[in-house]
This record gives C-alpha cells, sequence and structure tokens, in this order.
C-alpha cells in the first residue's frame, strides 16, 4: 500500500474528528498497521501522564522500516493539517517517537522495545482493543 492509497477509514474521516485524541489515536493505528507494523499496542495513558491522552506503541524491524512507519504517519495525518509538535530519535534506529499533543506514537526496533519496555511501565494503563483496526495477514 503506497501513501496515495486511502484507508477504508479515510472514506468518512475529517479535520474536525482528529480533534479527538481516541479517534486521533485509532487513525494512527490503521496507518501503523497498513505499513505492517508489529505489536500495536493503544494505550489510554490520560491518568497516568499529563504528556498526553494516548500512547501507541508498534515495533519496526529495521531503521529505515521505523523511519517509513514514522513518515508514513506524518504523511497522512498531513492531508488532514494534522502535524507533529515534535520528533525524537528519527535517526538512532531505536526509538523513534512523534509527539501529536494528545497521542505520542512510539516506534520501536525490537531490542529498543525491550530495552525501555514501555509495555511494562505503563502496564497499569487502559489498553485498547484494535482488533477491528487490524487487517490479517
Amino acid at each position: 500500500m503506497d501513501s496515495e492509497t486511502k484507508l477504508p477509514v479515510e472514506e468518512t474521516l475529517t479535520a474536525d474528528m482528529l480533534r479527538d485524541p481516541e479517534t486521533l489515536a485509532k487513525f494512527i493505528v490503521s496507518v501503523l498497521d497498513s505499513k505492517k507494523a508489529r505489536d500495536i499496542r493503544l494505550l489510554h495513558v490520560e491518568n497516568r501522564t499529563i504528556i498526553a491522552d494516548y500512547f501507541v506503541i508498534a515495533t519496526g524491524s529495521s531503521r529505515t522500516q521505523i523511519r517509513s512507519f514514522a513518515d508514513e504517519v506524518e504523511f497522512k495525518l498531513s492531508n488532514y493539517g494534522v502535524t507533529p509538535h515534535h520528533i525524537e530519535g528519527a535517526d538512532t534506529g531505536v526509538w523513534l517517537l512523534e509527539d501529536f499533543g494528545s497521542v505520542v506514537v512510539h516506534i520501536f526496533s525490537g531490542e529498543g522495545r525491550k530495552f525501555y519496555n514501555l509495555d511494562k511501565l505503563y502496564e497499569d494503563t487502559t489498553e485498547h482493543d484494535i482488533s477491528a483496526l487490524i487487517t490479517e495477514d
């Protein structure tokens, strides 16, 4: 799937809808899934941290793939006027962070995900069921 292909969710999506943090987070999950990100999780962290309402966590297998995931998220959201406030780790290939205000996207290498272990750190938060957003291989 290339960047020009619309995701099914985009048929009815509007920029106003993306102002809702949960809608924004779920759209990001769909974008990452379309690029074949692995082990995607959507955590509601609002009661645990002041930095965001949601974390989207995903894994890529290489620096190039991690960057590709982030680029696709940025591209798809830019079509709706949404841009990241901040990006960190774009060149490390271990942990790339995109801050969209109410949603922070964490894209890790497998080793980086194990090392930083955000899954464990935020295990007491609510994980959203994203099974309806994830496609079968």
